[in-house]
């Protein structure tokens, strides 16, 4: 009886030690979002925050910008994070539950208008965008962004709509090679979607690293050998198209830009030459003064800058931030003023 009541006392501890480490690790899950913020101190010097103006973090990640902007306010200011991953609201809201100033929307920053509209701002003193995938997207296997670990393809920033599996199992061989040719700029794009194609008649390709033995095999050896990982345009071109990226960075821009109030600054970080083609050509455009012919002797388009560039040219990581943050490697600031 006594050895009967023992074993029952060590399974109760031994229920009780595993609830704990369960909880334990729920609780702690937060941990787990990891994002370094790259180019943090010049963002934040380029807003120029005012302690009592209203400022939105549009792509809010694990927190990292909103908790710093959400420091230098005071109980007058107001902070709005958004961004369209659930996993980075939850994350962000437990890491900024102790100011009482913040607001938590689940939402993409192409409708950044409507979702501060629908809080009753009509305009704002800044706004900021982190454009593209989160370190925690590239290093949660799960999420399926990574071509260098196992996991169901994905790529959904949003974790709804049209998935990577769809687009490599579903499209024609025109559309996905107009895809990695278009959003990855990846000269041996044909080769790639007729392998994808291939491969699939025999199979569907339902893992990362499937997809990514697909392409790195569709490349001549010769062409491996530069440009880092083989698979890492194709990847690119696919989460892009998957998540509609480059037509909803135009379209937030716009909606950024007229949110702000006079004086108000949008600062924009990019990681590829397509997507700070967009925000250097539309900065430009809004810097845009007189149109008239230089003959003209007097300007009768009465057309004037809504904006000025707050630093001439992109601001790009230091030589520390690029040894302590390799990701930052390609990452450019630019910030606009509205006039």
């Amino acid at each position: 009886m006594q050895q009967i009541v023992l074993s029952s006392k060590l399974w109760e501890i031994a229920l009780f030690v595993a609830f704990n480490f369960v909880s334990k690790v729920k609780r702690n899950k937060i941990v787990e979002f990891n994002h370094k913020t790259v180019l943090l101190s010049e963002t934040l010097e380029y807003l120029s925050i005012d302690p009592d103006g209203v400022y939105v973090d549009g792509t809010a990640g694990g927190g990292g910008l909103s908790i710093e902007i959400a420091k230098r306010l005071s109980p007058k200011g107001k902070l709005v994070c958004i961004d369209q991953d659930p996993d980075a609201v939850s994350v962000c809201k437990e890491r900024l539950k102790r100011f009482g100033n913040v607001e938590f929307i689940q939402d993409n920053f192409a409708n950044i208008s409507s979702v501060v509209h629908s809080l009753g701002i009509e305009s704002v003193s800044g706004v900021a965008l982190d454009i593209g995938v989160s370190s925690y997207q590239l290093d949660e296997a799960s999420r399926g962004f990574s071509y260098s670990k196992e996991a169901k393809l994905d790529m959904r920033m949003s974790k709804s709509g049209i998935s990577a599996y769809d687009v490599v199992n579903s499209f024609d061989v025109g559309e996905i090679k107009n895809i990695i040719s278009k959003y990855g700029e990846e000269r041996f794009a044909g080769r790639i979607a007729q392998s994808i194609v291939d491969f699939r008649a025999k199979k569907p390709i339902e893992t990362t690293t499937c997809l990514s033995d697909i392409v790195v095999n569709a490349i001549p050896c010769g062409a491996r050998r530069t440009g880092g990982h083989p698979a890492k345009r194709t990847f690119q071109a696919i989460r892009i198209f998957v998540n509609d990226e480059l037509e909803n960075l135009a379209q937030g821009l716009k909606s950024a830009f007229d949110l702000l109030s006079s004086g108000g600054r949008l600062a924009v970080i990019t990681f590829h030459s397509l997507e700070d083609r967009i925000v250097k050509n539309q900065m430009k455009d809004w810097t845009k003064g007189c149109i008239c012919p230089p003959d003209f002797p007097v300007c009768v388009c009465w057309h004037r800058p809504k904006a000025k560039l707050v630093c001439r040219k992109a601001v790009t990581p230091t030589k520390k931030e690029l040894e302590d943050n390799m990701r930052s490697r390609s990452a450019k600031l630019r910030v606009a003023e509205k006039l």
